[in-house]
Parts: C-alpha cells; structure tokens; sequence
C-alpha cells in the first residue's frame, strides 16, 4: 500500500468517525426527548381524575 491510499483510507476512516458520532448524538438526542415526553405523561397520571368528564350539553 503506497502513501496515497493509505491516506485515503485514514481520511474515510476519519469521516466514518465522524458520521457516526454525529449519528449517535442525533440518536441521543431523541431518546431524551421521548424521556422527557414519558415524565410528563407519567406527572400527568398522579391525577388520575383529570379529564375524566366530559360536559357534552349543547
């Protein structure tokens, strides 16, 4: 392998690093909205009467 493609092959290696992390952090960041959405549905269960009834006189 001459230096060319060697370099080459750290370069793709470098840029697969770097998607990859970029990806991960994407992935990260989702999962701590949905974590965020579940506190929320789980704080509005501790009043479980809450929107029970329903007033549907016109």
């Amino acid at each position: 392998m001459d230096i060319a493609q060697l370099s080459t092959a750290l370069s793709m290696q470098n840029t697969y690093a770097a998607v990859s992390t970029a990806v991960l952090s994407m992935s990260l960041d989702t999962v701590e909205k949905a974590g965020d959405g579940i506190v929320k549905m789980m704080e509005m269960s501790v009043n479980p009467s809450l929107g029970s009834n329903i007033d549907i006189k016109l």
